[in-house]
């Protein structure tokens, strides 16, 4: 469907609130794209839409479909990804599938079985990942996570409320995670608080990854909460040579690599073995501090951009149906270990 003479190819937005509306003006604007319409069950708000950055408000996926198109982001409420995936995916459309990729790892399941019979790509919404900081962690050297610390904390703005805190926010943590370590944990341990309504609003998770190569478990402890006074998304990764500590919201960070030589290192374990007084020793001449070289770019963006050059080129996203699945099934896991813990929810 789309332009072979340019490349162009044909777009869609279904559901264009407070994500859809991003992706559609991505889409508008984009260099191989064009907005070819949008779906949503509000007739104002994609008049809206499609006022601002063109192509047409259609009323079902079937009139997008009857009017073509090659590639589609799905940013309606959790519990009709599948619904919409399954339809596109098996008319031969590419599908951006905004995160949670479902709303349990079942769904999560059929929505991955329906891309790989389709042969079309699927790409999950887990745009923390193309975050300039979370970039410029991914391009760190030798870095070899044996402990892990996120934040993710904001005020309730009653959006998402459709799932709880674990699928709503915890859930691209998750994602970046098993990015880090390559896998999914082996042991979760949880606890929620659910204040506002039903499901969580507030949960704390300690997850163990199983060894790596050189037989260390790396472990990780996860907050998130939407009853928080202020908005924090922080990140701290240790490992054996250096301390990575980075905020999303400043969009800044500090690499602190070990500088010692191993001869250096065990003079001073023998002094401090000793009993020597190693209190004038400036700590800072061990290691070298150093700012995160955090790039510009709009996530959102640059996701989109890999999602295009996915469909493109044939070739597999970054963030795939099994990547999206993994971070559903850890959400689920997490959350049957906060109920286990006592946590009262649905």
């Amino acid at each position: 469907m789309g332009d072979e003479r340019n490349g162009v190819l044909r777009c869609g937005v279904i559901g264009v609130g407070r994500m859809g509306r991003h992706h559609a003006r991505v889409y508008s604007q984009g260099e191989h794209t064009e907005l070819v319409g949008v779906v949503d069950n509000d007739p104002s708000r994609a008049g809206e839409i499609t006022e601002s950055w063109g192509g047409t408000a259609f009323t079902s996926i079937d009139d997008l479909l009857t009017a073509g198109v090659d590639a589609v982001t799905i940013a309606t409420p959790t519990i009709h990804h599948r619904a919409a995936a399954e339809q596109l995916l098996g008319a031969g459309v590419a599908c951006l599938v905004e995160k949670p990729l479902a709303p349990d790892a079942a769904e999560a399941a059929a929505i991955a079985k329906a891309a790989a019979d389709s042969g079309s790509v699927l790409q999950v919404g887990h745009i923390v990942r193309y975050d300039p900081v979370m970039v410029a962690i991914r391009e760190i050297e030798g870095l070899a996570p044996r402990f892990i610390e996120m934040v993710r904390i904001s005020p309730m703005t009653f959006r998402s409320v459709d799932v709880g805190v674990v699928l709503d926010m915890m859930i691209h943590d998750l994602d970046l995670l098993m990015m880090l370590t390559g896998t999914e944990p082996e042991d979760v341990q949880a606890s929620a608080v659910c204040v506002m309504g039903e499901a969580e609003d507030v949960c704390n998770a300690r997850l163990t990854f199983p060894p790596g190569p050189d037989g260390v478990r790396c472990v990780a402890n996860i907050t998130a909460s939407r009853l928080a006074l202020k908005t924090e998304r922080k990140i701290r990764i240790i490992s054996e040579d250096s301390y990575v500590s980075a905020d999303f919201v400043a969009r800044a960070g500090t690499v602190v690599r070990k500088t010692a030589n191993a001869e250096q290192l065990a003079d001073l374990r023998g002094r401090l073995a000793g009993g020597e007084d190693l209190s004038n020793i400036d700590y800072l001449e061990w290691v070298q501090v150093e700012e995160l070289n955090v790039g510009d770019g709009e996530p959102l963006k640059l996701q989109i951009d890999d999602f295009i050059e996915a469909v493109r080129r044939g070739k597999r996203p970054m963030v795939d149906a099994e990547a999206g699945s993994a971070a559903v099934r850890t959400a689920e896991r997490i959350v049957a270990a906060a109920r286990k813990a006592g946590a009262k929810m649905v």
